[in-house]
């Protein structure tokens, strides 16, 4: 589990493998070396990831099929970074809000919006189905941040970004048509298809 509370970035310094598999290599920032081991979960733009091998600060991670299809890894490149956040220990402060990792679809960037402390972002989801998960003042994680969603319009919904964000993640260098990864809220995706069921079963009724 994750809390959307993005503990740093790393460069990928290598990419091996095959269209169907890649293996990722990053190096890691020093704060989040300690107590890492084979095996351990490590959000990458929010998407959860396995430990594989451990080179000093070269840090390793194997990127299936099925995660290649539905994430934005499949679009990362030698010398790009992502967002890393380890997984939560039993005490920690949950900062944002309780995340699996799992990623549904990515969004595309179709607006942005910045003054001088604020930044706007508007993000379009081709997959209409998802958008009824996505409420006003509701929670997503975008590329593993765990952000308050402003309004919702059709296919479309924005967040707004402070500079802690800006600044501390990856979203500060997106720009128009990059495409984002998308985390619901489960607890929000729960009670959306509880009330669709009952609502069904009385209709049948």
């Amino acid at each position: 589990m994750f809390n959307g509370i993005v503990q740093g970035t790393a460069p990928v310094v290598a990419i091996n493998g095959s269209p169907d598999f890649r293996i990722h290599t990053l190096r890691f920032p020093p704060t989040l070396l300690p107590g890492l081991t084979l095996g351990a979960s490590v959000a990458h733009n929010g998407c959860c990831l396995s430990v594989t091998a451990i080179d000093q600060d070269l840090i390793s991670f194997d990127v299936i099929k099925e995660t290649l299809l539905i994430t934005n890894l499949r679009e990362i490149n030698v010398g790009d970074e992502v967002n890393l956040e380890r997984a939560v220990k039993l005490g920690d402060e949950i900062g944002g809000h309780l995340m699996s990792g799992h990623i549904i679809c990515t969004a595309e960037i179709a607006k942005i919006y910045s003054t001088e402390n604020n930044r706007q972002l508007w993000l379009r989801i081709t997959d209409k189905k998802i958008m009824k998960y996505i409420l006003q003042k509701g929670f997503i994680a975008i590329d593993g941040i765990s952000l308050t969603i402003g309004e919702v319009e059709n296919n479309r919904f924005c967040v707004n970004l402070i500079p802690d964000t800006l600044a501390r993640t990856t979203i500060g260098k997106k720009r128009l048509a990059d495409r984002v990864n998308i985390e619901i809220d489960a607890q929000t995706q729960a009670t959306v298809d509880t009330v669709e069921r009952v609502l069904n079963k009385t209709v049948l009724v």
